[in-house]
């Protein structure tokens, strides 16, 4: 048998493919559902806080279950298992992305958790089918690298469509005054942003699909996995796992963060208060170089490995953090916030890189230890990890800027050099300290070096595992 196992480049390509339906309607969420409920709706950050909280909360609830649904699901002859909740959940999903930003003009708070919540249902449903189909359809680390470097660079693509697309139909993102016509004529944009991304979700999530292989699962090894509450108990007992995935949810605090204030950071610190579309242009600079940087990464990780390279990208990215307090509001740092964006770019690939594929050898070592791949229960419990990041993202959001003149959207506050400190240090000193935190995590990580190469070499020992 073949390293590659002859597995298709066109599979590996269709497969990187499911980066458009995760990414694009999972950042635009992330960058723009605060910046319209929060500015243009009218929600105060009270309602703004607890919203995000609840769902949170709401998340740690549905991440694990669907996860564990998807392992205790019988395969379904042709529709497998994963497949079968993937295609039930997309088209739900494309919509989500039109119904996030058609808000009645009643019960605005009570609609707010009622989308979010769907949002996030289908969302969890898709996404963590689509993570636990990759170790499953590609058991290689050679065919998991070359996969994985399709998919990011599509994640790449994906995440500067999910940013730059509103800001070609929404100008301003944010209303610069009070006026009731001007707060509609945006909310009217909003939606139609929201249905041209519907489309692309739902498209997309077509394309990968075809793609989607999966493996006939013998009813012994069906019979091997453990039930919920047992395979939760053996997940969280993992201390490989735990020490990764608290790193992962630092990194995840990170992105959720810097997302969530960058619109407010570019209007309000750098003063693009009426060309969106620059400020989209911003964001894919980092998203794009962080593309650039991939191939980077592949060389890294066979110089140091994929733990000690995500560490050295965590420190790098801390670094391309640092001149976002030190710009304003004029020409000069207007340019070069260009190039500070695209140094982030270097952080943000490295984390999106190596993530993978450490969790991909914490899945494959539970496997040695179990004798059956658990993938879907380790992603439902690494989300519901995770979303802690959410809940700690909005608190220090909420604290912040409720502190500094915003406890309600207002385009002039009592002290704009107060809320511009606010904007600066969300957007550097909290994700400063969490990457820090997060380098200590991975740091005590010790699947690694010999360790890593004698749990490979035992796994290719059973290829009944792989």
């Amino acid at each position: 048998m073949s390293e590659d196992r002859n597995t298709s480049t066109k599979t590996k390509l269709l497969f990187g493919l499911n980066a458009f339906p995760d990414q694009v309607s999972y950042q635009a969420f992330t960058i723009y559902v605060f910046t319209f409920y929060f500015a243009v709706i009218g929600l105060s950050m009270t309602e703004m806080w607890l919203g995000f909280s609840l769902w949170g909360i709401w998340n740690m609830i549905n991440d694990p279950l669907l996860g564990a649904l998807s392992e205790r699901t019988k395969h379904k002859g042709k529709l497998g298992k994963r497949k079968f909740f993937l295609i039930i959940s997309f088209v739900p999903l494309g919509f989500t992305m039109l119904f996030l930003f058609t808000v009645p003009m009643n019960n605005k708070f009570l609609y707010f958790i009622f989308i979010i919540f769907t949002f996030e249902f289908f969302y969890t449903m898709f996404s963590v089918n689509t993570n636990a189909i990759f170790p499953e359809m590609f058991r290689t680390d050679k065919e998991r690298k070359t996969t994985n470097t399709f998919l990011k660079i599509f994640t790449m693509l994906a995440v500067i469509i999910a940013s730059l697309v509103p800001t070609i139909i929404i100008d301003p993102l944010v209303p610069v005054s009070t006026d009731p016509a001007e707060i509609a004529d945006i909310r009217s944009m909003y939606v139609t942003a929201g249905l041209v991304l519907c489309l692309i979700v739902t498209v997309m999530a077509v394309f990968f699909i075809i793609s989607v292989k999966e493996k006939a699962e013998d009813i012994s090894d069906f019979e091997k996995r453990p039930g919920f509450f047992k395979s939760i108990k053996i997940t969280f007992s993992n201390k490989t796992f735990i020490k990764f995935t608290l790193g992962n949810m630092l990194i995840w605090y990170c992105f959720n963060v810097l997302l969530t204030a960058f619109p407010l950071y570019s209007v309000f610190v750098l003063g693009r208060t009426e060309d969106a579309f620059l400020i989209g242009v911003t964001l894919m600079l980092a998203l794009l170089s962080a593309a650039i940087f991939m191939p980077l990464h592949i060389k890294i990780s066979k110089k140091l490995g994929t733990r000690k390279g995500l560490m050295a990208g965590q420190l790098i990215w801390i670094l391309t953090l640092l001149p976002l307090l030190f710009l304003s509001n004029n020409d000069l740092s207007r340019i070069l916030s260009l190039v500070v964006f695209v140094t982030i770019g270097f952080g943000l690939s490295a984390a999106l890189f190596y993530v993978d594929l450490i969790h991909a050898d914490v899945i494959d070592q539970d496997a040695l230890n179990f004798g059956v791949k658990r993938a879907a229960s380790y992603y439902g419990v690494n989300a519901f990890i995770h979303r802690f990041s959410m809940i700690l993202g909005i608190t220090t959001i909420a604290i912040i800027f409720s502190g500094t003149g915003w406890s309600d959207y207002t385009p002039v506050t009592d002290d704009p050099d107060l809320t511009i400190l606010g904007l600066k240090l969300v957007m550097f000193l909290f994700p400063s300290i969490a990457l820090i935190g997060s380098f200590l995590c991975f740091r005590s990580y010790d699947l690694h070096g010999e360790k890593l190469i004698q749990m490979r070499e035992e796994l290719s020992k059973h290829p009944e595992l792989k």
